[in-house]
């Protein structure tokens, strides 16, 4: 088994503290910048709204995108379970 290693990641102005495997933190790491870049764009087209719709939007985006660039059923799996993980972590942290 691959040594998993904590990484702090800062998504829509909160700090999670999460393990990855050494060789993914560098995609983690543009993942996460991806995310923001987002969040601040929505921010700019749909003010007024809360955080948390920021990240809901992104979420929705990104799927979309995973979609369009990924038909396998395999690899859709794999990311709405990535999904799953992320949104629990979200929900811990509330």
């Amino acid at each position: 088994m691959a040594e998993m290693i904590p990484v702090n990641i800062v998504i829509g102005d909160r700090t999670y503290r999460i393990k990855t495997e050494a060789k993914d933190e560098e995609k983690v790491r543009k993942t996460i910048k991806l995310i923001n870049e987002k969040i601040i764009e929505f921010k700019t087209q749909f003010a007024g709204k809360d955080m948390q719709d920021y990240i809901a939007m992104v979420i929705i985006w990104y799927a979309t995108q995973a979609q369009d660039s990924s038909p396998s059923g395999y690899e859709n799996s794999q990311f709405i379970e990535s999904l799953k993980k992320l949104e629990l972590l979200l929900d811990k942290s509330l």
